[in-house]
């Protein structure tokens, strides 16, 4: 699974991009409540990590999980 951190404008915030390794789209969601969105698509083995990467990972970047 691939992680990557977009950056939002005036109006739209960041958002968090979840992909596959066949870099399919599997979760798209705010940098403001993460949790939330981790807990509904079932991705709580990953929510630490994930929390970590969007406090640490600059904008733009992809990091594999």
């Amino acid at each position: 699974m691939y992680f990557l951190k977009t950056r939002g404008t005036n109006k739209i915030p960041d958002y968090i991009q979840l992909r596959d390794d066949q870099f399919v789209l599997i979760a798209h969601f705010k940098t403001l409540h993460p949790e939330q969105s981790i807990k509904k698509l079932g991705l709580e083995k990953y929510e630490d990590q994930i929390l970590r990467l969007i406090e640490e990972v600059p904008f733009g970047e992809l990091y594999k999980l």
